[in-house]
């Protein structure tokens, strides 16, 4: 009996305490998938262009080991691309590994219906309404810092999303992990929405496969110096041996390095 209870005691240590988001029990080293009720205000966002409005939204989250909410824990925002009709709950697993064992959540969201058109506003709404749901839940995680990830497609959107949330002021925002990526919207984005000169010191890593023949190494560099242009302070481009591919490695790599910049 004693060998038990030592045993469960160094399972809850190590898992972290059990703790409830959106009516689901959630607990360190697991994956979960929540649903959640959309405001009108972000259906409003998700439905422009011509989209359906969206009154509930679903989650798929990642967390650590050891996780406990009444802890600072980073978030990883991952973001798909809109070919394969992909969305961003289904690349929650290409990042958990990596992200969990540096101590970060993945947080890839959705809709629980479709889009006529897979735009950003789309993403947006569905974003924003999940970060909504873990803030009533867990009102400590509004000062959490996020960062974005996206690979391809998803790299470009990830710039957006990023720079429309940081433009509200809501949110605390630690990096970009651009992978794939050929051509900078990043600073499209930060010239149209203008959050201000204190969002060019957010670092910004750029993963290159150098065999890519999709997001050349030549594309990559011509991304680096764009937003070196438009005035980031904090961009590295890193090079791997591979194709048009997300390497696990350097996401770790890379978390590393916002965690080193934001001290946290």
């Amino acid at each position: 009996m004693r060998l038990l209870l030592i045993g469960l005691l160094w399972l809850s240590v190590v898992t972290g305490h059990c703790a409830s988001l959106a009516g689901q029990q959630v607990q360190g080293g697991s994956t979960a998938e929540i649903r959640f009720p959309v405001a009108k205000y972000f259906q409003d966002i998700a439905a422009q262009g011509g989209n359906p409005r969206a009154e509930t939204g679903r989650a798929v989250l990642a967390f650590p080991l050891g996780f406990d909410p009444a802890r600072t824990w980073p978030i990883l925002v991952v973001t798909s691309t809109s070919d394969f009709n992909r969305t961003s709950a289904m690349d929650v697993e290409w990042y958990r590994k990596p992200a969990t064992a540096e101590g970060w959540i993945v947080l890839g969201p959705d809709a629980t219906t479709t889009p006529r058109i897979d735009s950003t506003q789309w993403r947006l709404g569905m974003l924003a309404a999940a970060l909504e749901a873990m803030r009533k839940d867990w009102p400590q995680s509004a000062k959490w810092p996020i960062a974005f990830g996206g690979f391809s497609g998803g790299s470009k959107r990830s710039g957006a999303l990023g720079t429309m949330l940081a433009k509200t002021g809501s949110v605390r925002i630690c990096g970009f992990f651009l992978s794939g990526i050929n051509e900078d919207r990043l600073s499209e984005s930060y010239r149209t929405y203008q959050p201000g000169r204190g969002f060019l010191e957010v670092p910004v890593w750029l993963s290159s496969g150098d065999r890519d023949m999709v997001a050349t190494p030549q594309s990559h560099a011509l991304v680096k110096a764009s937003l070196e242009r438009t005035g980031f302070r904090n961009v590295r481009l890193e090079q791997f041996s591979g194709s048009h591919q997300l390497k696990m490695s350097e996401v770790r790599r890379a978390l590393q390095w916002f965690r080193q910049l934001g001290k946290f």
